[in-house]
């Protein structure tokens, strides 16, 4: 009888943990810390290089990086009401991947301010360097990005903290693939005088090498945290 009722106990403390109580770990991989950081530099880089040309437009520079800059110069409004808020949901990123666990309000801000960034990446669009290239590419990933952070966010609404979690890093490494096309851009700038490929013909092509490169590492890398949850289990 004794046995029974410490039983029924037990069963009963199991049930009220929530999943959100679940320790959760902090640790991860040096090679994915080293990509996360230099995508988070080279993400806020951009957006303060392009706050300084907006307000400073220069037009001593390379053609092509003129081209662009008097782009993004003639819809200063929409590319700031972009990468303003996508500065930010870059910052909390950190906070809520790196720091599992943290502070519950900056959680709450992550996701408006990525819901914000989606929506104006198709807003941008309509002004695509690349033209139909590069839209695709928005499209696609962008689609991908809004819907892997609206399924953190069921997650997280359910107490799901694993699944949030999974969704969150995979919303997180698609929207840091605008930084991985920044290297890419750089080598087809480079290679012009070679390829004859003008800012217009190899924007939306960067784009897409940038961002598939993204989400390849992220599946791969979710792929195999699964592969060892379910080897431990």
């Amino acid at each position: 009888m004794g046995l029974s009722n410490t039983n029924r106990q037990l069963t009963m403390h199991e049930k009220t943990i929530q999943p959100e109580t679940l320790p959760q770990t902090s640790r991860h991989p040096l090679w994915l810390l080293v990509g996360f950081w230099l995508c988070f530099v080279i993400a806020i880089a951009v957006v303060v290089r392009r706050l300084i040309a907006l307000k400073n437009p220069s037009h001593s520079g390379p053609a092509q990086m003129a081209a662009l800059d008097a782009t993004f110069s003639a819809h200063t409004a929409l590319t700031m009401i972009h990468i303003i808020p996508a500065a930010i949901f870059v910052v909390l990123a950190a906070f809520v991947l790196l720091r599992p666990g943290g502070s519950q309000w900056l959680e709450r801000l992550f996701f408006p301010f990525g819901l914000i960034t989606g929506v104006t990446a198709y807003a941008m669009s309509a002004y695509a360097v690349g033209g139909w290239v590069e839209r695709s590419a928005v499209f696609v990933f962008d689609t991908w990005f809004l819907f892997s952070l609206g399924r953190a966010y069921l997650y997280r609404l359910r107490g799901d903290a694993l699944r949030k979690r999974e969704w969150t890093t995979r919303a997180v490494g698609i929207l840091l693939g605008i930084a991985t096309t920044r290297p890419v851009m750089g080598i087809f700038f480079a290679t012009s005088p070679l390829t004859h490929l003008g800012l217009h013909q190899f924007f939306g092509i960067a784009f897409w090498i940038g961002f598939s490169i993204n989400v390849a590492i992220i599946e791969l890398w979710l792929h195999s945290r699964r592969r060892a949850r379910l080897y431990a289990a």
